[in-house]
């Protein structure tokens, strides 16, 4: 596109890492698309000062001439790997049509399924482009069908594959609309183009051109169907379908297409590794994908009040609002949104979405943007409504990839960067306002304006990232924080108890590329590891009690403080929290209960300055009660048979003022130390009938469709060691894709025979349907953390890559059978 629109001098190829949206090292090495890259080019090519359309660079439309209007094309090439989904979630939310690329060979693949219904949740006019023609295997009739049962849209064969003599070099396609054939040179670059006429004697009585007839009736029937206006021309052609003008069909196909509730989709075919039917796509993509103007209104909220952005700029969505109190300007004058709420909305000069952020080593952070009303001016104050900020535009780019020109104005519908804001993320709604104040920005209810967020999909797999060295800490700490703004579908927790720094993505390929991205580019000096399972220990006998005297020095001064400790497993009617008085306090911390206990001077009832005047002056209840908490909690930290904290333990301290507490030398440290040691000889003398190791337990949710349900049950159930809790079927599944969307008849959808296999029949696509293979069901399991390791890559591999998941932590449970064996061998060593 970007060589034929003269853009570039020369095409790009993804197998010499030659390609211009493809410019990060990652995605030259690996010869994929790692990250979206947004480029503007004209088509047609606006012509050079001084020459004609004969002499200009790139190529030429082939559309009719009173169709030659420049046309700006904002593109945004975004990733096909399932990993980077994000990527083409947060690139759907900003567009206004979409080209779908099609292997020929493939056909509609898994991923395609999921950004497919991502594009429909957006509702994004689309056009198909089946690639790839040229190669073995290539069956555009069969992807046709495919289109129809998998994606449930009517395709619309705009294009025939021309094979030369029939099966021979495929060398060129028909147009449907136009009723002419493109052939393309063998070896050329793609610039010249050969057209024939559906009647030229070297096509015309062809089984091609018979084809091209077929389609054509078949395109004019489907749009018949939909389409009044299409009615009236057949009738006014005597249902003559080859004579009705091309001009006609394009308008009516065009009004079909922006309107997704039709669920129409123009269907292109081309090989563009032989430079063949790009162009025509070109002229599909500014013949039938909408203009800024066309698109449905973006939605919009302002407080609680919730509307479209026409609402917002007509004062009807703040005439909604009108009961809120009046609001105060920087000025200090009172505005009542209820009398003026156009004088509120007269000073917004413009509101953009962020929806991608990339930090550059030699620009900084850039922030794309995608303006939906007004103007962002260079030098223009820009108010986050979110993070309730302000930042000045101090450049604005237009992108061409990696490289980019500096601009002075970013009008509505057009997407541009934005060099040096701090603050902004992905999601975050920008507005410009005439004499906003900086601190304050602009006038309530203004101040709470947003656009409809981009939704950041869970993470589902997880690593361990670590520094090379402490002093590195604060280095990788802040390449992280960067990572991260650029890419919120990355989240970092910490594991407080392995004191593991944890980093999750979408899948493995994805935490690879952060990884990459972390060291190579951003310079950390760290490393990714393997997430540590934090396992616990948990008692199976109670113990005697046991009676503890600490007399010695903490901290230079003298110690002395005793108490009675018991411990034994917690039962599971224990889990309810006591009630708390002055004498007995108990507390569920850490998956253990802790009960403390206080025998005061003669254990007789009495208020509670009564009893605490009993203790010594320095020693309050609660004071007690705090440190034998916190001894209680550091013996149980650690385990005794192995290096785990303990769980469901149920320990008892209890302390007798009258000869464990010794006047001032009995402080809060000396109790805690007490309660430790205590708990910690009770642990061991109940760890010698034995103890048993605890994992932890996940929610699992599983969406799969119908085929795939019978491998991925018996996959969790006998290969995982996982309980499954229930089968359901769902309406939306967590890739969007809507069950109640109506079926196909595939009867009714036209495809080209294909000529090189006997392919799929029209029956066995609708016995496929029958059956509903194809309908998404949900499985609620519950599996141990350690067997949910790389369970994605698995999951994948035994639906097709159909499946997906989404898990929770539950609760710890004990490791049993042969797995507790081999565990422990491991834990050992031996």
């Amino acid at each position: 596109m970007l060589y034929y629109s003269g853009h570039t001098q020369r095409i790009g190829n993804v197998d010499d890492g030659s390609t211009v949206t493809d410019f990060l090292p990652a995605e030259r090495k690996r010869g994929v698309t790692i990250q979206s890259a947004a480029i503007t080019f004209h088509w047609p090519p606006i012509p050079e000062k001084g020459s004609d359309e004969k002499t200009q660079k790139g190529g030429k439309p082939l559309l009719a001439p009173s169709t030659h209007r420049y046309h700006t094309i904002n593109l945004i090439d975004t990733p096909g790997h399932t990993d980077f989904t994000f990527e083409v979630v947060r690139s759907l939310r900003i567009l206004d049509g979409a080209v779908c690329i099609l292997d020929g060979v493939a056909g509609v693949e898994a991923q395609t399924e999921k950004v497919w219904y991502q594009a429909s949740n957006c509702n994004i006019p689309r056009i198909i482009y089946v690639n790839k023609l040229d190669r073995d295997g290539a069956a555009f009739g069969r992807t046709v069908q495919e289109i129809a049962s998998r994606l449930f849209f009517w395709p619309v064969v705009c294009q025939v594959p021309w094979f030369e003599g029939g099966k021979g070099r495929f060398c060129g396609v028909g147009d449907v609309i136009q009723l002419r054939a493109y052939r393309w040179p063998e070896g050329g670059d793609g610039k010249t183009v050969e057209m024939l006429p559906i009647d030229d004697s070297r096509i015309s009585g062809t089984p091609f051109a018979d084809e091209m007839r077929k389609a054509r009736t078949a395109l004019i029937e489907l749009l018949t169907g939909y389409d009044e206006a299409m009615v009236e021309k057949c009738l006014e052609f005597d249902e003559k379908h080859l004579e009705i003008p091309a001009e006609d069909i394009v308008a009516s196909l065009r009004r079909c297409v922006l309107d997704q509730g039709l669920r129409i989709v123009p269907v292109y075919g081309g090989a563009s590794f032989r430079n063949i039917g790009v162009q025509p796509l070109l002229d599909a993509i500014v013949q039938l994908l909408p203009n800024p103007n066309e698109v449905p209104d973006p939605e919009v909220s302002v407080g609680r009040a919730e509307g479209t952005l026409t609402q917002l700029l007509n004062g009807t969505l703040l005439s909604k609002k009108a009961q809120m109190t009046p609001s105060t300007t920087s000025g200090g004058k009172r505005i009542s949104t209820q009398r003026r709420p156009l004088a509120v909305i007269s000073n917004l000069e413009a509101c953009a979405l962020a929806f991608k952020v990339v930090h550059d080593a030699r620009r900084g952070a850039l922030v794309y943007v995608r303006v939906y009303s007004g103007s962002i001016q260079r030098g223009a104050s820009l108010y986050n409504t979110n993070l309730q900020v302000t930042e000045p535009a101090q450049r604005l780019l237009r992108m061409k990839a990696s490289d980019s020109d500096d601009i002075s104005l970013l009008p509505a519908g057009q997407i541009g960067v934005i060099p040096g804001l701090k603050h902004a993320r992905t999601g975050d709604t920008l507005v410009s306002y005439m004499g906003a104040d900086p601190k304050t920005g602009p006038p309530s209810p203004l101040n709470s304006l947003q656009l409809r967020p981009i939704e950041v999909p869970p993470a589902v797999f997880f690593s361990s990232i670590e520094s090379n060295s402490l002093g590195e800490e604060k280095a990788v700490k802040k390449a992280l924080g960067l990572l991260i703004r650029e890419d919120p579908s990355l989240q970092l927790s910490m594991d407080e108890e392995s004191g593991q720094t944890l980093l999750s993505g979408m899948g493995e390929f994805h935490l690879e590329i952060a990884a990459d991205r972390l060291i190579n580019d951003l310079k950390a000096k760290a490393s990714m590891g393997k997430i540590e399972i934090s396992y616990r220990e948990a008692l199976l006998y109670p113990s005697q009690p046991q009676v503890t005297l600490v007399d010695r020095e903490i901290a230079g001064k003298k110690a002395k403080a005793g108490c009675t400790a018991t411990v034994r497993p917690l039962t599971n009617d224990e889990d309810a929290e006591f009630a708390v008085d002055d004498r007995v306090f108990t507390v569920f911390e850490n998956g253990n209960r802790i009960t403390t206990s206080i025998i005061t001077q003669g254990d007789l009832p009495g208020t509670l300055e009564q009893r605490s005047g009993k203790l010594p002056s320095h020693l309050s209840l609660e004071t007690i009660h705090v440190a034998m908490r916190n001894g209680a909690l550091a013996a149980l930290g650690r385990g005794i048979q192995y290096p785990f904290p303990f769980t469901n333990a149920h320990v008892t301290i209890r302390i007798d003022p009258r000869i464990e507490i010794f006047g001032t030398d009995t402080s809060p440290a000396a109790l805690s130390s007490a309660a430790r040691e205590a708990t910690k000889a009770a642990l061991k003398q109940a760890a010698q009938g034995g103890t048993a190791i605890m994992e932890p337990v996940m929610n699992v949710t599983v969406s799969t469709d119908e085929a795939s349900l019978g491998a991925v049950v018996k996959d969790l159930s006998s290969e995982r060691g996982g309980h499954v809790v229930s089968l359901e079927d769902v309406d939306v599944t967590t890739s969007g894709i809507r069950e109640d969307i109506p079926s196909i008849d595939l009867r009714r959808v036209y495809a080209p025979r294909d000529p090189f296999e006997g392919g799929t029949t029209f029956a066995d696509q609708e016995q496929a349907m029958t059956n509903n293979s194809s309908r998404q069901r949900t499985i609620k399991a519950r599996l141990p953390l350690r067997e949910m390791m790389g369970y994605l890559k698995h999951l994948r591999s035994i639906t097709g890559g159909r499946g997906s998941f989404v898990m929770s932590a539950d609760r710890f449970e004990r490791v049993v059978g042969q797995r507790e064996r081999i565990l422990q061998k491991a834990l050992r060593g031996y």
